[in-house]
């Protein structure tokens, strides 16, 4: 898949790749950027993408920034529409400083990485009722 990328500082690499198996690309901070200790902060990912249609970009903390730089995403993962690749739409990491202490992530260091993934809009039909049978509600497979 061809995918249009911009770079905001282009002496920093493009996204890779790292082994043949690997479905995410890392994403690399473009300055240093310190996140208090219990605030979010913002981690600017050095480029504008322009999705593909039919796909959403899935931005997702590496494995390890958390163990490494006590960083969590606070959302869980960010999500990045087709549309959003204007001038301004730099990918940002959200991030979250779980420690004591002010965390710094340094230029050019891999702070996340990016899934394409295929999504597909719904075309709603509302009903009455959707199934005859209940599941049990939320969490009812764990009082099993």
């Amino acid at each position: 898949m061809k995918v249009n990328i911009k770079r905001i500082d282009g002496s920093l690499p493009l996204p890779v790749y790292e082994t043949a198996g690997s479905v995410g690309f890392d994403i690399v901070c473009r300055q240093d950027t310190t996140i208090e200790p219990k605030s979010v902060g913002r981690v600017p990912g050095n480029v504008i993408v322009a999705v593909p249609d039919g796909y959403v970009l899935v931005v997702a903390l590496r494995s390890s920034t958390p163990k490494k730089k006590q960083l969590l995403c606070p959302h869980g993962i960010g999500i990045i529409d087709n549309d959003y690749c204007g001038p301004d739409d730099e990918v940002m990491v959200q991030v979250y400083n779980f420690s004591e202490q002010s965390v710094t992530v340094a230029r050019g260091e891999k702070i996340a990485q990016g899934i394409f993934v295929k999504v597909d809009n719904a075309e709603w039909g509302e009903v009455e009722s959707v199934s005859e049978k209940s599941r049990g509600g939320f969490g009812s497979t764990d009082s099993k």
